[in-house]
């Protein structure tokens, strides 16, 4: 079931100023893309670090989570062990 159209988009934006620049971080992956973030860097947390995305006109009303992914590339892995490379 979809949110009703009169509550609005879902949204909720942390802001954080770290000496000179104004970091904007999202820890609900859930939350819509709203229109004042556009051409503005967004740090989103995918469970173990925030990762830095650009916002443009064409990522409005998607969810942040769609642009961050949460789990390992299964063939990295396999690589790495087949040719024994160290961390």
């Amino acid at each position: 079931m979809s949110r009703s159209k009169w509550k609005g988009l879902y949204c909720s934006i942390k802001k954080y100023s770290n000496n000179q620049n104004n970091k904007i971080k999202i820890w609900s992956r859930n939350s819509s893309i709203p229109s004042f973030l556009i051409n503005k860097n967004v740090y989103i947390y995918n469970g173990k670090l925030f990762k830095k995305v650009l916002i443009t006109k064409e990522k409005l009303g998607y969810k942040f989570g769609e642009f961050v992914f949460t789990r390992l590339n299964k063939n990295k892995i396999i690589k790495n062990k087949k040719y024994g490379t160290k961390k």
